[in-house]
């Protein structure tokens, strides 16, 4: 009698733990129940987001009038359509974190509407789940200690790129290396499309054809890991339709990893510069870098200094 009643009690138990366990593995998130959940949480926030950056913006701002009649603070939703291109249901519905999509473009037309600065175009995209096309984008902002650092540099040519080889900040002496950087907009500078399309830039380089060959394959080696990244894709379409060299060195589907050498340019305005190159990552690797060119010989470290001259007094 005993035993029997020790064996039920048991039973009575292991019902008891199993009932708990089914409890427990049914108030789990499933990856799509936790995925869904964080969506919603991320439209609500892009929803409060959009909300706060309408409301303080005035009509002034954007070049609208303000009229008498008005009783919203900032814009007005449709207004705010307007200004940037899309239906006024459809950027209700967004401001409603509605489960809509959302296009790069329509973003980048958001952030210039709402006169996002650097930092809020950057949380603007990450609500979104999308990469922000804009140049510099996925490289953390330039500080004002590395701007020192360009400057303390010279006469050395330095830059600091991001893995796409975007030139976000250069000094003086770099500024004049390839070209008249301060000539070229922002959206240019980007070391690829210089080498593949910008005359004087070519003009620069000796050995032209191996650079080229050579860029192209540490680029397709740089975007395996930015394949779903609409700014890489940008850059490839523009080289790509731009460029008759760059369309031959990306059908060769060479890859080499990026690496310091000895380089040669035949500059402007100094002549002839043997100059070693060296990458200085400021992050993870393949990320952002300091770039920088050190002579390789006493006439290139003379000729560095000639050209800091040559960049110091054109500033006047």
């Amino acid at each position: 009698m005993v035993r029997e009643t020790a064996v039920r009690a048991t039973a009575v138990q292991a019902t008891a733990v199993r009932a708990a366990e089914e409890r427990a593995r049914a108030t789990q998130d499933t990856p799509r129940a936790q995925h869904t959940r964080e969506a919603a949480i991320r439209r609500h926030e892009l929803a409060a987001f959009l909300r706060h950056r309408r409301e303080h913006i005035t009509p002034e701002q954007v070049g609208l009038p303000r009229g008498r009649r008005r009783r919203t603070p900032g814009l007005r939703r449709e207004e705010v359509a307007q200004l940037s291109a899309v239906g006024v249901t459809w950027y209700t519905w967004l401001e409603q974190a509605r489960d809509i999509q959302v296009s790069v473009q329509v973003l980048d037309a958001l952030a210039r509407t709402l006169l996002l600065d650097s930092s809020e175009r950057a949380h603007l995209f990450n609500l979104a789940g999308t990469a922000d096309p804009e140049p510099g984008a996925n490289c953390p902002s330039v500080t004002d200690a590395q701007r020192a650092l360009l400057e303390q540099l010279e006469p050395i040519p330095a830059c600091i790129q991001n893995s796409r080889y975007d030139i976000l900040a250069y000094n003086r002496t770099y500024g004049l290396l390839l070209c008249d950087l301060d000539a070229i907009a922002p959206v240019d500078r980007n070391c690829m499309l210089l080498c593949y399309t910008n005359a004087d830039w070519q003009a620069s380089i000796v050995r032209l054809d191996d650079t080229m060959r050579l860029m192209a394959a540490k680029f397709r080696a740089s975007m395996a890991d930015h394949l779903a990244e609409p700014a890489w894709k940008m850059l490839l379409k523009r080289l790509s339709g731009e460029s008759p060299e760059f369309r031959e060195a990306w059908e060769r589907h060479e890859v080499v990893s990026a690496r310091s050498k000895l380089k040669q340019f035949r500059n402007a305005h100094v002549g002839l510069l043997s100059l070693n190159h060296t990458d200085l990552w400021l992050g993870p690797h393949n990320g952002p870098r300091m770039v920088t060119y050190a002579p390789a010989d006493e006439e290139s470290r003379r000729g560095l200094e000639k050209l800091q001259e040559i960049a110091v007094a054109r500033e006047g």
